[in-house]
């Protein structure tokens, strides 16, 4: 038994190499399989096996996403529940809404129609072809990373569209309606400051602004897979009607 592996010290370490967590996970994919490396030679019926194996980790840039989802699923759960809270704990969209969860409002469910992201598509594939915004993967950007951690990832505008300033200003852009900064994920360029973390409902609705979402683009047609990635923002409604049930619970 390998005893696990702390992907929340592994995410750390890939957001001073240029990751930011969501749509670019080339150093945290490369750490991931080196400390699978081992495990994998030993567990492998042989070397062509093992070979295989790592092959396929090390070709696919995202192979640390999943496991880093569910990472900030747990993060984020740990922080469901709690009385009297605003922070969203959940942000999710499958194709046709986007829907929100909040700490101090249990199991209850925002949903409005979710936006078409905007970004940069694969040879070939155009906004003809993708499907509204889609996917769990949001759960990144609720735990503080993917689109609020992209100062550390200025890079990955040559994958999402726009200039590496644009990274910057999208992380600074976050900290206006987030409640607190992160104390293992830290931002070199902004002298390691901690990612903007906790999306309070109060803070959005206040700003008017929502939060930034890093996102791959999908094909409209099922198994086709990606044709791009971009940039999204949920539709403010969800808020706002998250905003109006919490002070109708809490009697504001």
């Amino acid at each position: 038994a390998s005893g696990g592996m702390d992907i929340r010290t592994l995410l750390a370490e890939a957001l001073h190499m240029g990751d930011e967590g969501h749509n670019r996970n080339k150093a945290g994919s490369i750490l991931f399989t080196k400390n699978l490396a081992p495990f994998i030679a030993k567990a492998a019926p042989d070397s062509d096996t093992a070979a295989e194996i790592l092959k396929f980790l090390g070709d696919n840039a995202l192979s640390v996403l999943n496991p880093v989802m569910a990472a900030c699923k747990a993060m984020c759960d740990a922080a469901h529940g709690i009385e009297g809270s605003t922070i969203v704990t959940t942000m999710a969209r499958n194709g046709t809404n986007f829907g929100i969860r909040i700490s101090g409002l249990g199991e209850q469910w925002f949903t409005a129609p979710c936006e078409q992201p905007d970004g940069l598509y694969f040879p070939g594939y155009s906004l003809a072809d993708a499907n509204p915004d889609i996917g769990d993967s949001t759960i990144t950007e609720t735990a503080g990373i993917g689109g609020f951690a992209m100062a550390a990832a200025p890079a990955i505008v040559t994958f999402v569209s726009g200039k590496p300033s644009d990274a910057i200003n999208t992380t600074m852009e976050m900290y206006e309606i987030t409640y607190a900064e992160h104390k293992s994920f830290t931002i070199p360029a902004l002298d390691f400051r901690g990612t903007p973390t906790g999306i309070d409902i109060r803070n959005v609705v206040e700003t008017g602004i929502t939060p930034r979402i890093n996102t791959g683009i999908a094909h409209k047609e099922a198994g086709v897979g990606q044709v791009g990635a971009g940039l999204v923002r949920p539709p403010m409604q969800i808020f706002e009607d998250a905003l109006v049930s919490f002070a109708e619970r809490y009697g504001f």
